[in-house]
């Protein structure tokens, strides 16, 4: 760990000599042959075998990575941070050396831990996100005790796993080296007897102790892809692999944690209780190294490494909630003494990152990508993440930037030119985009995600020959991935081969009974039944419909139809609705969320006080209240909600970039899209505005606000309409202040005002009204929704058709009158008023589907 003043540079200073004393070759750096002259000269007491100084080398040119100039080999600051981590003592190897201080200073950087299990923001073409890399966590070092000879400990790291030899164990006391090699031991042979269960298991399914009367095929019903599947992984594995011994391993470990807590300090307590949680964790008893981790972290709370350790484990069981909870603690202990744990800060940042991906909140996790980035910019890992995570938002330029900035620092990194070219080919640069995917398979054939872009990408560019056989490359790794496999049948169709597709089709549905799957076999064979003139003259016919300019749609006499243009900008605006959830937000919901924030500066508290607040906040704060709101989404359905506000609102409410908004206007423009009566939304609107004003006036806002709401309004849902006369309807003086009835005055205004969102709310409950499965003449689909049907010649239109223009080409009007129905309601309504006025029987209700 980093020390201070004069103290630091002397200790750089003695680094330094030792660094010159084995630069042999005076490039700079340190590599494999002069790393393993300093390791052998300053332990001259251990006759190291040539597996023990590969196995150490191997550790230390993984752990300090970043600090590796390849070819030549570890950096001065690489050889540095070893030493500020505890691996060796500077003052005995500067002294046995032989060395005097009369050496330039250096200075030291921040030390990187390997994220343990990076979350994957899948980055397809096909489907979503880009994946993040994953490696082993290191801990922060304690130095080997002054009674630890150099042989023993070398001795011992040998019979523990990797992480004990590594430089980082953390290993500080003699009875915590006994403890954990016990443990080391038992877990040795529980792993064993665990493996040979499932080996027995595995040859039951296959049929090789059955005569092979079991089908292979039940092998497949595995986990998939061999990955623990969490807590209930782990208790299965525990209770039905081990059977008795379970329950003695337990008791084993009570003993062992008593033992822990009966030695002479607090510090060497809390060593091996930390020591015993990281051997359970490598062996992948989560739960029980949680238990251990607990225990540490009570003895000391202020220690990082606990809370630290103990957020990795609740990751690794898809705890992601416990998980981003412990890493704020070892965030807040970090940040609390950053002069002792600025080495594993960055790192800090990183899994907390990671942590609130596994929650689906992007934003903050981009918060502590670039935190961990500014701490150490040669972070190439939280550079890419960053980039993977703006890629994640829809911020495509942003990603390219920052995953170009992780390649400059690490050319051979395969998951950041995946993503690269997920981020490319977002922004339509696809030659770039199948250069990037394509280093990725360089650099690792094995690269699902690679294999699967560059498939997508192929097929849509019309290569469909190279796309199968992408696909075919995904299905080798994993034979059970039915995208890949439906995704190769349409490349096969395209290609030609159509036998060969309907086999893959076939495939793909015994994987999984999807109905698009069901739906492409049934068009294939349809399309198989067809003589080939016969395909070939359809190909010919003209379009079954025809698009008419706008004025020649006209509603019905003493119809409320609504105008074709007004219902596009409804359905898209209800799209978006859909996408984000937000009808699915109660409007009474937000409207408490707000009150019970700080958001506002003009909301009273119980105290009657206005609060005091900036109303400029960061997006990520945004997304926290976000979540609360539509925390019924899963974590990958609430990214792509994100994803979808980001895009369409917080990016024309943060026109500069910096990632700040205006929350005020944020809610309001929110508010609309909200369910609830549409009175509600437009007083939480009139609300909002008047508590981000803080007016002086009770019961107004300025006039210079409403402008600007109903501005920002227009620009985020109709973009394409204009805005440019809402002051001269409405008034230039900025002092003045608007009431609540003038406010709807503004808001109702049809032309600049956003009177849609009445149309809007007939949208929403018209979601389920299927007109006793009427169809509609053009597109040929049950009309859902609205139906619009023109009077003179009585045919029907989806709301789609409607809106885009479309009408049967052999229908040939001058003028198309059109009358709206929202449900089958309206016209029994129609035929009992006829009925009524001519003397006529109503016609029988029917019910709607």
């Amino acid at each position: 760990m980093s020390e201070s003043g004069q103290g630091l540079s002397i200790r750089a200073q003695k680094v330094r000599g030792i660094f010159n004393e084995f630069d042999s070759n005076r490039d700079g750096c340190l590599n494999r042959i002069e790393m393993a002259a300093l390791v052998i000269a300053v332990n001259p007491r251990v006759k190291f075998s040539k597996e023990q100084i590969e196995a150490i080398l191997d550790e230390v040119f993984r752990t300090y990575g970043e600090f590796i100039e390849e070819p030549k080999g570890l950096s001065f600051q690489g050889l540095l941070r070893t030493y500020d981590d505890g691996a060796g003592d500077v003052d005995r190897d500067f002294d046995a050396l032989g060395l005097h201080l009369d050496l330039t200073i250096g200075d030291g950087g921040t030390q990187e831990l390997q994220p343990h299990a990076a979350a994957k923001t899948k980055g397809k073409l096909a489907r979503t996100g880009a994946t993040g890399g994953s490696a082993s966590r290191q801990l922060p070092v304690a130095s080997i005790s002054a009674d630890e000879t150099s042989a023993n400990a070398a001795k011992r790291s040998s019979k523990l796993g990797a992480w004990a030899s590594s430089p980082n164990h953390g290993i500080a006391y003699d009875d915590t080296w006994r403890l954990v090699e016990e443990l080391e031991l038992l877990l040795k042979k529980l792993d064993a007897k665990i493996e040979d269960k499932l080996n027995e298991r595995e040859d039951k399914k296959t049929g090789v102790l059955n005569n092979g009367v079991v089908d292979a095929a039940a092998a497949a019903e595995d986990w998939e892809d061999g990955v623990d599947k969490g807590e209930s992984f782990e208790r299965r594995r525990g209770q039905e692999e081990l059977g008795s011994d379970y329950g003695a391993f337990k008791k084993t470990l009570v003993g062992y944690r008593e033992r822990a807590g009966k030695v002479r300090t607090p510090e060497e307590a809390f060593d091996c209780h930390v020591a015993m949680g990281r051997c359970l964790l490598e062996h992948h008893w989560h739960k029980e190294a949680i238990k251990s981790f607990d225990l540490a972290l009570q003895l000391k709370p202020q220690d990082v490494r606990a809370p630290f350790l103990m957020g990795n484990a609740n990751y690794a069981l898809g705890q992601y909630v416990e998980a981003r909870l412990n890493y704020q603690k070892a965030l807040d202990a970090a940040e609390a003494n950053t002069a002792l744990w600025q080495g594993l800060l960055p790192q800090v940042h990183i899994n907390l990152g990671i942590a609130l991906e596994g929650e689906g909140m992007l934003m903050c996790a981009c918060h502590h990508y670039r935190e961990a980035a500014i701490l150490n910019p040669k972070h190439y890992r939280a550079l890419k993440l960053l980039g993977s995570a703006l890629y994640g938002l829809g911020e495509y330029r942003a990603a390219e930037k920052f995953l170009e900035e992780a390649l400059v620092l690490k050319p051979d990194y395969a998951d950041a030119h995946c993503d690269l070219g997920s981020a490319l080919h977002a922004v339509a640069d696809d030659d770039k985009a199948i250069q990037e995917f394509q280093k990725a398979i360089d650099l690792n054939p094995n690269h699902l995600d690679a294999l699967y872009n560059l498939g997508g990408l192929l097929k849509d560019s019309g290569r469909y020959g190279n796309a199968a056989e992408m696909y075919a490359k995904v299905l080798a790794l994993k034979p059970r991935e039915w995208r890949a496999q439906l995704n190769r049948g349409v490349s096969l169709l395209g290609s030609g081969d159509h036998e060969e597709a309907r086999k893959a089709f076939k495939e793909a549905f015994k994987m999984t009974n999807r109905l698009e799957v069901y739906d492409a076999i049934k068009h294939l064979k349809q399309m198989q039944k067809r003589p080939k003139d016969l395909t070939s003259a359809i190909a010919n016919v003209d379009s079954p419909f025809v698009i008419v300019e706008n004025a020649r749609f006209q509603p019905a006499p003493n119809s409320k139809t609504t105008p074709r243009e007004f219902l596009a900008c409804a359905l898209d605006i209800r799209k978006f609705q859909k996408h984000t959830r937000l009808h699915r937000c109660d409007i009474g919901d937000l409207r408490r969320e707000i009150e019970n924030s700080d958001y506002l500066p003009g909301i009273s508290k119980p105290t009657g006080t206005p609060v005091e607040n900036d109303k400029i906040v960061r997006k990520a704060k945004l997304e926290k209240t976000l979540r609360q709101l539509l925390q019924f989404l899963t974590p990958d359905t609430f990214q792509g909600a994100v994803r979808a506000i980001n895009e369409r609102i917080l990016l024309v409410l943060d026109p500069t970039g910096l990632g700040r908004v205006d929350v005020g206007m944020f809610f309001a423009v929110l508010a609309p899209l909200c369910g609830g009566s549409t009175d509600n939304r437009k007083r939480l609107v009139f609300d909002v505005l008047k508590w981000r004003a803080l007016s002086a006036r009770e019961g107004v806002i300025p006039n210079t606000d409403a402008k600007f709401y109903i501005k920002y309004l227009r620009a985020i849902y109709l973009p394409d309409q204009g805005t440019s006369e809402l002051a001269e309807l409405h008034g230039d003086d900025d002092r003045a202040q608007v009431s609540y009835p003038e406010f709807l005055d503004m808001f109702n205004d049809t032309n600049w005002g956003f009177g849609i969102l009445n149309t809007l709310a007939k949208l929403e409950t018209g979601d389920h009204v299927r007109h006793n499965r009427i169809i509609c003449a053009t597109c040929n689909y049950i009309i859902i929704g609205p139906r619009f049907k023109e009077t003179t010649k009585n045919f029907n239109l989806c709301p789609t058709c409607y809106s885009e223009g479309k009408v049967p080409a052999d229908v040939k009007l001058e003028e198309y009158v059109f009358k709206e129905y929202s449900n089958e309601a309206d016209i029994r309504d129609q035929f009992k008023i006829l009925g009524f006025k001519k003397g006529l029987t109503a016609a029988p209700a029917q019910t709607v589907t």
